[in-house]
């Protein structure tokens, strides 16, 4: 081929690409030199997990006579790193104009009121270990959970991811949930409201979606979806309440799926693996392996 050949069949691919972006503008951020570095907010991630689990994750320099500059320095690494990604999160999603300086202030703001949360939620995320501990015999002791299980890899970033969902910002929290997603493959939304002693075995394929409601003392093992029935409607179904309650001391059984916004699953019930529940269940239900429990008229 000779070489104004080659140039004209590049310019054609070319101008197919630019017509692509007049067509489909909404998946463009040309001119907005304010993207989230993934990499920082994975960063950010593994220092939160140092915090949490001091001893597990650092590099050996903390002890008994170093461990509050230890926290001190790694608080002031997560607020400066956090801080910047946020405010590049304001930007990437505000259309009002309202300028870089807004954008700063608030979150400067935000991420100081993240870090205050903090040993909040570390208190949580003690008793998620603590539950997954004494719900698994094969666990020896309480390091293997914290340095090998992948629920509890999961869990933790889902906690953290959840506060900053709390405090409305953009992006970030879908972005750790999802970097746990790739990890472990298990999908939490960030959204999702989860009580005390969360215990996900194995945990491989689980789904909680964005307005699920868990209770306390609730076990989940692998495959199981807490979905939504239909999203045939799209973006109208935004803010609804499209997934299900599931009360307290609940177990769920592997590849349960529990579908719907107005199902819940009545305290102190087993559903059995496999099985398909798009309705209500009472308190104390025994659901075997593979039963089928639907609406009896579909909306």
């Amino acid at each position: 081929m000779r070489y104004d050949e080659r140039e004209k069949e590049i310019q054609f691919v070319v101008d197919a690409m630019l017509a692509s972006y007049g067509e489909f503008p909404d998946i463009i951020r040309i001119g907005r030199r304010v993207h989230i570095d993934t990499n920082v907010v994975v960063g950010v991630i593994e220092n939160l997990r140092e915090l949490m689990y001091p001893g597990f994750f650092d590099n050996g320099n903390m002890c008994e006579y170093t461990k509050e500059s230890y926290v001190r320095d790694m608080l002031a690494q997560v607020r400066h790193d956090l801080s910047i990604q946020i405010e590049r999160a304001y930007r990437h999603t505000d259309d009002s104009g309202d300028g870089a300086e807004n954008a700063h202030i608030k979150a400067a703001r935000t991420t100081d009121e993240f870090l205050k949360r903090l040993s909040g939620t570390r208190m949580t995320l003690a008793h998620d270990v603590e539950a997954s501990f004494d719900g698994d015999p094969a666990a020896t002791n309480i390091g293997e959970i914290i340095l090998s299980y992948p629920g509890i890899f999961a869990i933790t970033v889902f906690r953290l991811a959840h506060v900053l969902w709390e405090l409305a910002v953009p992006l970030i929290p879908r972005l750790m949930t999802e970097y746990a997603h790739g990890k472990t493959g298990i999908d939490i939304h960030p959204g999702a409201t989860v009580g005390n002693c969360f215990f996900l075995d194995h945990g491989t394929g689980i789904v909680v979606g964005e307005t699920a409601v868990i209770g306390n003392n609730v076990k989940i093992y692998q495959g199981v979806t807490l979905g939504a029935h239909s999203t045939k409607g799209g973006r109208k179904l935004s803010g609804n309440k499209r997934h299900p309650d599931i009360e307290d001391n609940v177990t769920i059984y592997s590849g349960a799926s529990i579908l719907g916004g107005d199902t819940v699953i009545g305290e102190g019930s087993v559903i059995g693996s496999n099985a398909f529940i798009t309705a209500s269940v009472p308190k104390g239900s025994r659901i075997t392996g593979e039963t089928v429990i639907t609406r009896a008229k579909p909306q």
